[in-house]
């Protein structure tokens, strides 16, 4: 069974990483880089300030806790599953489309891209929703698009992704689940009267 999976895993990457040009090599590799979206990351903060004022605080702290927490897992299990990325499986070298030669560290399995971002948007979602009622399925299709670059770029199966994305969307859910339960008591121990 775990080898039949292998295989369809390696046939469908082969298939995805297959549907590549010049001009989506440049959009992919762009989309994959993590400071691309440090304008979107401030527009997030924006809306964290005018809604939740000085409680943004106690969220960003929050975030700084979920992203450690979902980076450190995804690198455990990375370290203790030892799966090659496919630019360094020696069985697809050769048919793997890579751009620019960037091929990342030795071992895929699960992918911290998927995890830290689905880690991020699970965990703002339920902070944030309110303010336009497609916003949740619009960030899921944002890091949905960065995932796909993932294999795009030769780096994640998508067996990699689709794991890495169901660790970071739970770690993000059960902290926002959390938070929110805390938040209240954090307001409460800060606004109490001397």
């Amino acid at each position: 069974m775990v080898d039949w999976l292998i295989n369809v895993d390696r046939n469908l990457f082969l298939i995805l990483n297959g549907l590549n040009n010049g001009f989506f090599d440049l959009i992919m590799f762009w989309v994959s880089d993590k400071l691309i979206w440090i304008p979107l990351y401030l527009f997030f903060l924006f809306l964290f300030i005018k809604k939740y004022k000085i409680n943004t605080l106690w969220i960003l702290l929050a975030v700084a806790i979920l992203i450690t927490c979902s980076d450190q897992s995804s690198v455990l299990i990375k370290n203790l599953v030892q799966r090659f990325r496919p630019c360094h499986d020696p069985i697809l070298q050769m048919q793997v489309h890579t751009v620019y030669g960037k091929c990342g560290g030795k071992y895929s399995f699960p992918s911290s891209h998927a995890t830290n971002f689905f880690a991020l948007v699970f965990f703002i979602i339920p902070f944030l929703k309110s303010y336009w009622k497609f916003f949740p399925a619009a960030l899921i299709l944002w890091v949905s698009t960065i995932c796909y670059s993932r294999i795009y770029l030769g780096v994640h199966y998508p067996g990699d992704v689709l794991a890495g994305s169901l660790l970071g969307a739970f770690l993000g859910w059960i902290f926002a689940k959390i938070f929110l339960n805390i938040l209240p008591k954090i307001n409460q121990f800060i606004n109490k009267p001397d």
